[in-house]
């Protein structure tokens, strides 16, 4: 049987890792299935042969260019770039491939994806149009805002609809491949290759659990700004609405709504958020038991830690800290 094309698209400015992430799935599952077997055929196109700077300073070559693919592509790979800076995020656009995306047909390609940013490259294209898809969690809103045909699903580590698949940023595009890998073969193949690799065969949680919480702006206001430093070193104490209001000299009602103006979130929605980041900190940083870190943070319970991780990460507890931290070994009481 022919062995399944798949073409990883480069172009300067491209992440290494989200290509070098699903070509290692890829060719870990060729070399699995052995010789003689299906396998994949692996093939990294650029504007033309040759060398390709990536975003990290390290350049990858190019096996050939995007027009002299002939055969009929498996899978095509379209990974994303982005310029880093101290105004944020910054998605490259690479023209040249979002034009011949564009003038792809049907038949030239079993199925399309794409890793992190590389999303927006296929919205640019027409691809996404009608569709739901994911991306980074920093360029999210981005790609709903420049692209309104597209439904974003921001928290997603990855999207399929129809033959278009889309992943969320950097090493999610692994997390991609290894759903391909278990589609074309068999989930068995996808596990062998996931413990290879030493990764999750099914990632827990979304995105969230990834990017930095939300981090609310200082309030003009100087009564709500001191209120905001006093918070952090006082999660223990009564933090209500009614508690923090006579600590601003204000009314209940005038103080939830300048507050929610000046930060753009309730008091409470606030406070634990606020808990959250403490808790998630003690976790990574501390071998202190889920009953301790809930109390050492205000939030009362391990039923109540329990509840507002899977709320803001889509994990638990245990989840959080073993994803991040080696193993620890102390008691979850």
């Amino acid at each position: 049987m022919t062995s399944h094309l798949v073409v990883i698209t480069v172009y300067d400015g491209v992440e290494l890792l989200d290509v070098a992430g699903p070509l290692e799935v890829f060719s870990t599952a060729d070399r699995l299935l052995g010789e003689g077997a299906p396998g994949y055929e692996i093939v990294v196109a650029g504007p033309e042969a040759g060398l390709v700077r990536c975003a990290g300073g390290a350049s990858i070559a190019a096996d050939v260019s995007w027009t002299e693919l002939r055969r009929e592509i498996g899978t095509l790979i379209v990974p994303g770039g982005l310029v880093l800076d101290t105004t944020g995020p910054r998605v490259l656009r690479a023209e040249p491939l979002i034009e011949w995306l564009t003038a792809l047909a049907d038949h030239d390609v079993r199925r399309i994806t794409s890793v992190c940013v590389g999303a927006h490259i296929l919205a640019a294209a027409g691809l996404l149009d009608g569709r739901r898809a994911t991306t980074h969690w920093a360029a999210a809103e981005r790609l709903a805002t420049d692209h309104p045909e597209v439904t974003v699903a921001p928290d997603s580590i990855f999207v399929r609809d129809g033959h278009i698949w889309t992943s969320a940023g950097v090493t999610a595009g692994m997390d991609l491949a290894l759903a391909l890998v278990a589609e074309d073969h068999d989930a068995e193949l996808a596990r062998r290759v996931a413990r290879w690799l030493v990764m999750y065969m099914r990632r827990p949680g979304g995105q969230s659990q990834f990017s930095e919480l939300l981090a609310h702006p200082s309030a003009s206001d100087a009564g709500i700004a001191r209120l905001q430093a006093w918070i952090p070193d006082h999660l223990t104490e009564d933090l209500s609405n009614e508690a923090l209001a006579r600590r601003a000299g204000l009314s209940v009602r005038h103080f939830s709504r300048l507050f929610r103006r000046q930060v753009g979130v309730t008091p409470a929605d606030y406070v634990e958020t606020i808990r959250v980041e403490a808790a998630a900190r003690h976790l990574l940083h501390t071998g202190g038991g889920l009953r301790t870190i809930a109390n050492t943070v205000g939030l009362g319970s391990v039923e109540t830690l329990h509840r507002v991780f899977r709320q803001r990460f889509g994990v638990t507890p245990t989840d959080y800290r073993e994803r991040f931290t080696t193993p620890r070994t102390a008691p979850e009481d």
